[in-house]
């Protein structure tokens, strides 16, 4: 379905409903959305289809909404890796981040040279995204990983670094403690020794992310 910028925009303010607003504003979302559920948003991308030029126009309208849907229509390989750089670090809700992650960065193919350089940025939501990349590479690409190094670093970085950034690193650090056995004593150490998400609220049936407990759990399954 060919659709314009404004006829994108159109679709989703009507969507829109103040009970996702306010969700995603306990989330740290702005004021700058129209808070549509995400089911929606997928549904209005499967009669978009791809297409990737309104994608880029959607992005850059900084809407939290838009910028969702712009993931799902988007081509990654027609990024250009500068592009795709600035969108990292132009998102400023972590809903958004995950989203661009999961659909764009994981498929894009010089996904390695951006998460070398995200991994020492100062940039929040680049660091964010350069982790989850690493966590992604330990849990199924780990050749060519320097895992003592990258323990040391979650070891000393992790208790000063921003929540947006923290989350990704603990999961890095929890699939070294999953994935190798000959790691899984330091893993469980440095997640027992930081404490973080020790006391994490979880729901009835999840796992909690507080890495001692998830590695555990998650070797248990392995039987």
């Amino acid at each position: 379905m060919n659709m314009t910028l404004q006829e994108a925009l159109t679709q989703l303010e009507l969507m829109g409903n103040e009970r996702v607003r306010a969700q995603n504003a306990k989330s740290g979302a702005g004021d700058n959305q129209f808070g549509v559920l995400l089911g929606k948003i997928r549904k209005l991308a499967e009669k978009i289809k791809v297409n990737h030029p309104l994608a880029l126009e959607l992005w850059d309208t900084d809407i939290i909404d838009a910028q969702l849907l712009a993931t799902l229509i988007i081509k990654p390989k027609e990024l250009s890796k500068e592009e795709l750089n600035r969108m990292v670090r132009s998102v400023n809700f972590v809903g958004v981040s995950d989203w661009l992650y999961a659909y764009v960065i994981k498929v894009y193919p010089e996904k390695e040279a951006l998460r070398q350089e995200w991994m020492n940025s100062g940039d929040v939501m680049a660091a964010r995204a350069g982790w989850s990349l690493t966590g992604g590479r330990i849990a199924r690409e780990p050749e060519g990983l320097d895992l003592p190094a990258i323990l040391d670093r979650l070891e000393s970085e992790m208790p000063h670094a921003a929540s947006e950034v923290q989350w990704t690193m603990n999961s890095a650090l929890a699939q070294i403690g999953i994935c190798f056995p000959e790691y899984r004593e330091r893993a469980l150490s440095v997640g027992e020794r930081l404490g973080i998400y020790r006391d994490y609220p979880v729901s009835k049936g999840c796992t909690s992310p507080f890495a001692p407990i998830w590695i555990n759990e998650m070797v248990s399954r392995q039987g």
